[in-house]
């Protein structure tokens, strides 16, 4: 057994945008807006204002695709584990390879950009290298992330192996 798979790990999460509806919702939504938008573009051809009815269905095409979008877009995760020796942050992004970086516990800084309550960006800092962590968290769940990772991270410097 390795030196660093003995280490204790003093933070371990996945960090995952929120999912939006399940697939039946906004398949029921989209069937909902499409029944709407198509008795709106039966009226506007009744009343001779024929050239509207295409935008009524492009207005649909656009929200099939946003909701696409959506659910590949919650497929991202970021896992970020702490040891003493380790500070990594695994990046699985919803397209495209996934990448890991790695810094010293010893000499990150967690900055919260905002404060507490508007937190809008939070960073980590090593070394003159800055990283974005958990951009798609709301701004409370950022907040309560720096706070856990501002202990973890002193509990794994004080950390002093037996």
């Amino acid at each position: 057994m390795s030196a660093q798979a003995a280490e204790p790990v003093f933070f371990d999460a996945v960090l995952r945008p929120n999912p939006p509806m399940s697939p039946r919702v906004l398949l029921a939504i989209l069937a909902v807006v499409g029944l709407i938008n198509f008795a709106f573009g039966i009226s506007f051809m009744l009343h001779g204002a024929w050239p509207v009815t295409p935008f009524m269905g492009a207005d649909v095409l656009l929200l099939a695709w946003a909701f696409r979008a959506s659910r590949k877009a919650a497929a991202s995760r970021e896992h970020v584990t702490l040891t003493p020796s380790a500070l990594r942050i695994a990046r699985h992004p919803a397209r495209g390879q996934p990448s890991e970086i790695a810094l010293n516990p010893y000499w990150v800084r967690v900055d919260l950009d905002g404060g507490a309550e508007r937190a809008r960006r939070l960073t980590l800092t090593s070394h003159g290298r800055a990283v974005q962590l958990g951009a798609f968290l709301a701004p409370a769940d950022r907040a309560s992330l720096a706070e856990a990772l501002r202990a973890a991270l002193s509990a794994a410097r004080d950390f002093r192996p037996a």
